[in-house]
């Protein structure tokens, strides 16, 4: 289910959120969406592609990572959106 958050379409499954389309959230530059990974997989992605991955505010500490929309194909942002859901 779809439905607005803090402004953002935010993405539920059941009552959790598992995906935050963020569009230039605070003047940050980033269009992106923001999705929880395993743990441990946030500073793995980070590190192996700082222009496609992030550590976004607020969902950050909880090891989520933001994704430039600009910097992935569709193929991969929808197997991130999978793993978010089935998280």
């Amino acid at each position: 289910m779809e439905k607005l958050s803090h402004g953002e379409p935010t993405f539920f499954a059941g009552k959790k959120v598992f995906a935050m389309i963020a569009n230039n959230h605070h003047n940050d530059g980033h269009v992106a969406v923001w999705v929880p990974v395993p743990a441990g997989m946030q500073n793995v992605l980070i590190e192996n592609a700082p222009s496609t991955f992030f550590k976004p505010p607020y969902m950050g500490v909880r090891g989520w990572v933001g994704i430039e929309l600009s910097q992935i194909n569709d193929t991969d942002l929808a197997s991130h959106l999978h793993e978010a859901w089935s998280l």
